[in-house]
């Protein structure tokens, strides 16, 4: 099959987050099985036209504010000549309507929508514009297929109108050879928290800075990494300092491979602090790394943490039972421990060639293949 691809970012994006990561990962597997998957994205600085990510061919036009026009002509006027089976749309931030632009079915993937929360992260125009957009998916989408990252996200789908037969859940994996125990029992690590991910208002990220003046008084060698890049990173550094916390508080900026790895298995907790996810990628590789977590009990984390298993949830911007949570692990080795050891069993649940096979499994539903009918038919058997 020849698959089309439409996303934000791509891998090599300095912004790049989970989002881009399960896409990488899924379509990756899917293309290494002989299916051809071009991957249509954004610009940014320093990036070619065109390239080649693993098994992806990728094409690159426009820029974050613009590629939602500049992708569908592209589609049209280069890519939908050379004959695709499908086109794969990643709705991750506006909507790019690719049924009004295209004959072909859409397979929408959609880790989460914003809905009101956008109007946490941007200014007002432009958050109006994202909520206003993400309105239409409905009438725009009603007769494609969706794939969704957790339960949550599939709810508020149907929610907005999306019939539930129209949407399958398909969990991310992980890769297991990278993320891996740590050799260093929770116990023995010094006290850090940890944040991984885009630096972005909505995430929330200021809320362990907020409760760090609490914790230090009874952790006084405590610490706060913030791994990432984003455009919220000079106000994370301003709060920290009218907390008088700044020496607690560190940015190593973006952190990944075996860096990254090393990141969570040395540290005692990993953080998030968001009011809505699709889903906590990071977290389960935390959780790989016997790292357990303290997040906000919401849409998406609410899934990739089960509370008492491999972390806490906290009602979200509860700053007391924050940070409560965090001192907990920072100070109870027995439930850091028992916590980390939840975390290893439940990311061993996570495997990327489940994710793929299930998204082939999908396109080849959409696309009427024979396989996918005698497979429906042996269901039904």
């Amino acid at each position: 099959m020849k698959i089309c691809l439409v996303s934000y970012r791509d891998m090599k994006h300095p912004e790049a987050g989970g989002a881009e990561v399960i896409i990488q990962e899924v379509m990756s597997r899917i293309a290494d099985r002989g299916h051809e998957v071009t991957l249509l994205t954004g610009m940014f600085p320093g990036a070619s036209p065109t390239d080649r990510i693993g098994p992806l061919c990728i094409h690159r036009t426009g820029n974050t504010y613009t590629f939602n026009f500049a992708a569908p002509r592209y589609f049209k006027r280069v890519l939908e000549p050379e004959g695709f089976d499908l086109v794969a749309e990643d709705l991750n931030k506006i909507p790019f309507f690719m049924p009004r632009h295209t004959r072909l079915p859409v397979l929408a993937i959609v880790p989460h929508l914003f809905g009101t929360t956008v109007f946490q992260q941007a200014s007002l125009p432009i958050a109006a514009y994202v909520y206003l957009n993400e309105r239409f998916i409905p009438r725009v989408y009603g007769e494609s297929m969706f794939s969704v990252l957790s339960e949550t996200t599939r709810d508020d789908l149907i929610t907005r109108g999306i019939p539930p037969a129209h949407i399958r859940v398909i969990h991310s994996g992980i890769d297991h050879d990278l993320y891996r125990p740590s050799p260093m029992p929770v116990e023995n690590r010094p006290p850090r928290i940890v944040y991984l991910g885009r630096l972005k208002k909505y995430k929330c990220i200021e809320f362990p800075i907020q409760v760090l003046p609490r914790i230090l008084e009874r952790v006084p060698e405590a610490e706060y990494w913030i791994a990432g890049e984003g455009d919220y990173k000079e106000e994370l550094v301003r709060i920290s300092r009218r907390l008088g916390v700044q020496n607690h508080v560190r940015f190593p900026g973006f952190v990944g491979g075996e860096d990254k790895v090393r990141l969570l298995q040395e540290s005692r907790i990993l953080t998030y602090t968001s009011p809505k996810e699709g889903w906590g990628l990071s977290i389960i590789e935390a959780g790989a790394c016997a790292t357990p977590v303290v997040a906000s009990d919401s849409p998406g984390l609410c899934e990739s943490v089960v509370h008492g298993k491999n972390g806490f949830l906290v009602p979200h911007g509860d700053l007391g039972k924050l940070g409560d949570a965090i001192l907990t692990l920072l100070t109870d080795d027995a439930v850091a421990g028992e916590l980390a050891d939840g975390g290893v069993r439940w990311a061993a649940t996570f495997n990327w060639q489940a994710s793929a096979d299930k998204t082939l499994a999908l396109i080849e539903e959409i696309l009427g293949h024979p396989q996918a009918r005698r497979r429906a038919g042996e269901e039904t058997r």
